[in-house]
């Protein structure tokens, strides 16, 4: 690796697994010292552990925290300096699904995915902004969706909610350039992920099952993504190769946009 994070320090929220934990793996092999936030703290200090033994060197803390919780955020937020000393770069990838029509979506259920998906974001941004006005390379990259601007059936909330993380990443880029902080989104297409795979089991698919449906629907590459293709956009939009880059939502959707 060509070491494009070296001497920064990354704050992950959702990093026990998927996306973020890819993310994870690939920050510290380019050389960041991480913090890993998941509100499932066995998972979350397994996963910091398994890139620990597969990265060497790396620099790596699992932290639990809820990033519903607004005390939680500023918590993790204060763990990540306190270990690390600073906090250069921050990905909000923690996010919750439900699979409703909105015509049966009840209030419960908006609750749970606003409050994790939307306020999380916005919790974990509000807590990290006063450290990351302090760096001289400060940067946001948050986690959207590529439904966020496409329709379809079954998954509004969650579409609704990443929506707002997109406006959101639009608004901060505006307000906060004139503290040097870059905010940027990826919109992640069809990936495929542990997630993914027990969501397969639950509807009595297999993972092939669920593959070959998922290419059907697919982009134009017709295929999933490995979360590590995720990661590798994020880690550009947190590295100094996208210095000029702010305000601006990267479609890793294999092509699905375009379709």
């Amino acid at each position: 690796m060509s070491g494009r994070l070296a001497g920064r320090v990354a704050l992950i929220t959702g990093g026990a697994g998927g996306i973020p934990g890819a993310c994870g793996q690939l920050f510290c092999a380019e050389g960041a010292s991480v913090a890993l936030v998941d509100v499932d703290e066995e998972r979350v200090q397994q996963t910091a552990s398994a890139i620990a033994d597969s990265v060497p060197g790396a620099k790596i803390i699992g932290v639990a925290g809820d990033v519903s919780r607004e005390e939680d955020a500023v918590r993790a937020v204060a763990t990540a300096v306190s270990e690390f000393g600073a906090l250069d770069t921050l990905v909000n990838a923690a996010a919750v699904r439900v699979h409703f029509a909105l015509a049966d979506a009840d209030r419960a259920s908006w609750e749970h995915i606003i409050g994790t998906n939307l306020l999380g974001t916005m919790n974990f941004c509000k807590a990290a902004i006063p450290e990351l006005r302090k760096a001289e390379r400060a940067s946001i990259v948050n986690v959207a969706t590529v439904f966020a601007e496409i329709g379809r059936a079954g998954m509004g909330q969650y579409d609704v909610s990443k929506a707002g993380v997109v406006s959101i990443t639009r608004t901060l880029a505006c307000e906060e350039m004139q503290h040097n902080i870059r905010v940027n989104a990826v919109s992640p297409g069809s990936t495929w992920t542990p997630f993914t795979s027990s969501r397969a089991k639950a509807r009595g698919l297999t993972d092939d099952e669920l593959r070959a449906e998922g290419m059907m629907a697919g982009g134009l590459m017709n295929r999933w993504a490995d979360p590590i293709e995720i990661a590798y956009p994020i880690l550009w939009l947190s590295s100094d190769e996208a210095s000029f880059v702010t305000g601006t939502v990267i479609m890793a959707d294999g092509g699905f946009s375009v379709r």
